[in-house]
């Protein structure tokens, strides 16, 4: 259960990475004049997407994983549906991204980088919260 443990944590830090980095390519992307410099920020936010689209998938088999090895005791607490919740909206995060990822390498943005500075810190505030529930156990 500890390398289950160990390891979900790793992908989880580093599906983090990505999406605390990708949108912040938004931002630079929105906020550039330049012709150059967008296309370098597209293939940079397409790359760093299906670079850390795998970690999202591996973080999400190792929790469950660890679900299924008590499922009595994670399934009958509220903290865990909580979490499972906040994980279910970081993954449609996340395909939200792709999204924008899309739209930016085919020249369609619509959104400037004031929109992205505000929708770059949505993963913070789950972050911050799926931590508390998984640490602190709360309910």
């Amino acid at each position: 259960m500890l390398w289950l443990k160990a390891f979900h944590i790793i992908f989880v830090v580093c599906w983090f990475a990505g999406l605390f980095y990708l949108p912040r390519i938004f931002v630079y992307y929105a906020a550039s004049e330049h012709a150059e410099v967008r296309a370098q920020l597209a293939v940079m936010a397409r790359r760093l997407y299906r670079f850390v689209t795998p970690f999202m998938l591996i973080a999400i088999v190792l929790g469950l994983a660890m679900l299924a090895r008590n499922p009595e005791y994670y399934l009958s607490s509220t903290w865990m549906w909580l979490k499972l919740g906040g994980v279910i909206f970081l993954v449609v995060y996340h395909f939200y991204c792709g999204r924008f990822v899309r739209a930016i390498n085919a020249g369609q943005n619509r959104h400037d980088h004031v929109f992205y500075r505000f929708f770059n810190e949505v993963p913070v505030l789950f972050l911050f919260g799926i931590v508390i529930l998984a640490v602190l156990k709360p309910f």
